[in-house]
């Protein structure tokens, strides 16, 4: 496998990684602000309870996006920063106040009104920063971001503020949501507090179809590169149907009330959306101007990045498995 590849495979694992996990605590804020009737203090208290031990660790996926990013592919770093430098800064602002509001959310001495206050904070921040995430993925895979002579020439914000990139950003929040709440009936043990997440995914699941469908007609205009490879490659079709298989199961699930097997396969139907999207960008990384081989690093520099991961991965790993042994059982 050629290594610019490989460190693709890499980031695409990150990232489908920080989106079950980071993802679902993202989700889990959709949640606390949407908390209602009269479990509506139990819910929260849920949500803060799931994501409390694990949040700032979840983070590492991301940074190990970034890292591989800027030292693998400079050229594509370079040009995504500038050309969405706007959203990925009110990204990075909506992450450092979700979690310092739900950190200083649990300092009592604070007071009712200014935990309520924070609350919100979280909350808000938790919508935001996934939608923008996603619209951020919308622009990259548009073909409306240029670059030529490693300049951008396309503009801070005519690539993300379109139909597409909007569509995408929605779809990644009902995601996130479906995720932190199918989740959640697994981590809650309250059979009242467990039926309202139970309907809550239900409901997501469904706005996630929904949203799925919107973006993919807009993409036949808003990403046509992605949209006929979506219809046209070998993989295409059956990939389709294991995503709707994923996601049949983790529906029936959810009725049945298994909800080991849904949070199963509700992570499986993310990751096949992630691949898919993946396989469909391939071999760019900004449509239609960088691809991996353009944006590639100099040989030596590839391979030693890939040998510093082969070494941290049997540091990471278990380290993480650990962690969420600990305090996830």
């Amino acid at each position: 496998m050629p290594a610019e590849l490989a460190l693709a495979a890499v980031i695409g694992t990150a990232l489908c990684l920080y989106f079950l996990l980071g993802g679902a605590d993202f989700g889990g804020g959709v949640w606390d602000l949407l908390a209602t009737g009269p479990r509506a203090a139990a819910q929260r208290r849920a949500v803060e309870d799931a994501i409390g031990p694990v949040w700032e660790v979840n983070h590492v996926w991301l940074i190990l996006v970034v890292v591989v990013l800027f030292t693998g592919f400079p050229a594509a770093f370079a040009a995504i920063s500038v050309a969405m430098h706007v959203p990925l800064t009110l990204f990075l602002i909506g992450v450092v106040l979700r979690g310092s509001a739900f950190a200083f959310r649990g300092v009592h001495a604070a007071g009712r009104a200014a935990e309520r206050r924070l609350g919100l904070v979280f909350s808000i921040a938790s919508l935001v920063a996934p939608v923008l995430l996603g619209m951020v993925v919308g622009a990259l895979v548009s073909g409306r971001i240029r670059v030529e002579d490693a300049i951008v020439t396309s503009g801070f914000f005519a690539p993300w503020l379109a139909p597409f990139p909007v569509a995408t950003g929605l779809f990644a929040l009902a995601l996130c949501a479906y995720l932190a709440a199918t989740y959640l009936t697994v981590e809650v043990h309250d059979p009242a507090l467990r039926e309202d997440f139970r309907h809550r995914a239900l409901g997501a699941g469904i706005a996630v179809g929904a949203l799925a469908l919107a973006a993919f007609l807009l993409s036949r205009d808003g990403a046509p590169r992605v949209h006929a490879a979506l219809l046209a490659r070998r993989w295409s079709w059956p990939f389709h149907a294991l995503t709707a298989a994923a996601a049949l199961t983790a529906f029936a699930a959810l009725a049945k009330r298994r909800f080991r097997l849904a949070r199963a396969a509700a992570a499986a139907q993310t990751a096949f959306i992630l691949l898919g999207w993946g396989l469909a960008q391939l071999p760019f990384l900004v449509v239609p101007d960088l691809t991996l081989a353009d944006a590639a690093a100099s040989p030596p520099t590839l391979r030693l990045l890939l040998i510093v991961l082969a070494a941290g991965v049997p540091v990471l790993v278990p380290s993480l498995v650990l962690l969420f042994r600990v305090f996830k059982r």
